[in-house]
């Protein structure tokens, strides 16, 4: 019999449970939106960027393109373990752009001042994407069937 441990093997059918195969498409399909919102408009992501780091636009654009194909590669079965961990790579390493809003209150996009609090209330937030990810780290919970072995 097969663990749900490990990874599948060969003559077992795994399922996902629908809030997780829901969960695993909210999370796909916002990071492929979010990754294309680098390129449609990087000007909103260009005040994010702390001064101490160099090539601002080319950063913006390179997480824009992680986004995008890390969130198309979670949908992958095959790549979708190794995305997950690409996914939570990616959300620390934009953590120190979110602090640099919160620390200077930074306005994004067209607003005239920042969010105040709300910037601060937005550090938690990349706890739960991490966990988010975390979450598709792990193998699918069930092995629905046994295929037939020929």
């Amino acid at each position: 019999m097969q663990s749900c441990i490990g990874a599948p093997s060969a003559g077992v059918v795994w399922a996902m449970h629908p809030v997780r195969i829901v969960a695993l498409g909210l999370l796909g399909l916002g990071m492929l939106g979010a990754g294309t919102a680098h390129f449609t408009d990087p000007g909103f992501y260009l005040p994010m960027m702390p001064p101490y780091l160099p090539l601002h636009r080319e950063l913006v654009y390179l997480s824009g393109a992680a986004e995008i194909a890390l969130g198309i590669a979670v949908l992958v079965p095959r790549l979708r373990r190794l995305a997950a961990w690409g996914l939570i790579a990616l959300f620390i390493a934009v953590f120190p752009a979110n602090l640099h809003i919160a620390l200077h209150d930074i306005p994004l996009g067209d607003a005239e001042q920042g969010l105040g609090i709300w910037n601060w209330v937005r550090l938690p937030i990349q706890g739960l994407l991490i966990a988010w990810a975390w979450w598709f780290t792990r193998p699918d919970e069930m092995p629905a069937q046994a295929a037939p072995v020929a």
